[in-house]
């Protein structure tokens, strides 16, 4: 028995269950870690049979210790934590699915046709959500409906749209005083 945690029959049977039949391995590592600690392991030997700092098992005996109003399996759990948001995956697709047929106009849009933004815009004001571009674009991907990314310079010619071509600057230059002349006769 170790003097930071001592478990009572229930408590090891679960653990033991969690061991033996646990899918995650930071279950099946933390519950080992508390099983192991209750057989009289020291928490050197256990940190270094488990490749973790000796600090995370002492978090581990506290977060299970502070838990005593949940089961064995809920007290080995990660606790909630603030980060990353859920991603849009799964949320987004049926909402897209239900509109992507319609008219953008029907919906007060000045288009014919629905665009990512479009899209990332609708729902933003029906379904208050804040969806990335690129989450609209995995999610057209996975409904399988072709889209193409748009243009955000429209199609200008290029001051050197000839030698893009082939042109050379001679003959354009000729071209030019050509119709300067013209211009001029008249």
């Amino acid at each position: 028995m170790s003097e930071l945690i001592e478990l009572s029959y229930q408590e090891r049977s679960e653990l033991e269950s969690i061991r033996t039949f646990g899918i995650e391995p930071r279950q099946y590592k933390r519950s080992l870690a508390l099983l192991l600690l209750d057989e009289g392991e020291s928490i050197e030997e256990i940190a270094e049979q488990l490749l973790v700092p000796r600090r995370t098992i002492y978090d581990w005996v506290i977060r299970f210790k502070q838990r005593r109003d949940l089961s064995p399996k809920e007290r080995i759990l990660d606790a909630t934590r603030s980060g990353r948001p859920a991603t849009a995956k799964g949320i987004i697709d049926p909402l897209i699915d239900k509109v992507i047929d319609d008219d953008p106009r029907d919906y007060g849009y000045n288009s014919t046709v629905w665009t990512a933004e479009l899209l990332r815009r609708y729902l933003s004001k029906h379904h208050k959500l804040k969806i990335g571009l690129r989450s609209i674009g995995y999610a057209l991907t996975r409904l399988h409906i072709r889209w193409k990314l748009p243009r955000y310079v429209l199609a200008r010619q290029d001051q050197f749209w000839q030698q893009a071509k082939g042109g050379s600057n001679a003959a354009s230059g000729l071209v030019i005083a050509r119709l300067c002349l013209c211009w001029m006769k008249q």
